[in-house]
């Protein structure tokens, strides 16, 4: 007769970085005046970096995988939801 064996459940989380690239065009939407010279625009890189990230939602953004997925402890470790 063998003997019982133990085991303790380890939650993980993996995540994974992925990255595309995605056109905003220079409109008004991510220009203003330049404050040193008023007939000249600039641009305002919040702006453009807000307007990414609305692009980045869109269905049609091809995402690649950058890398190979991080896997750690998960912080929260709760019991199976089988258990």
């Amino acid at each position: 007769m063998e003997g019982k064996t133990h085991s303790i459940s380890v939650r993980l989380r993996r995540t994974k970085v992925e990255y595309a690239f995605v056109s905003v065009p220079l409109d008004g939407n991510v220009t203003e005046p330049n404050p040193e010279d008023a007939t000249k625009l600039r641009v305002n890189g919040e702006k453009v970096f807000e307007f990414a990230k609305r692009k980045g939602t869109e269905t049609g953004v091809l995402w690649a995988q950058e890398g190979e997925p991080l896997i750690e402890i998960h912080p929260w470790q709760i019991a199976p939801p089988r258990a």
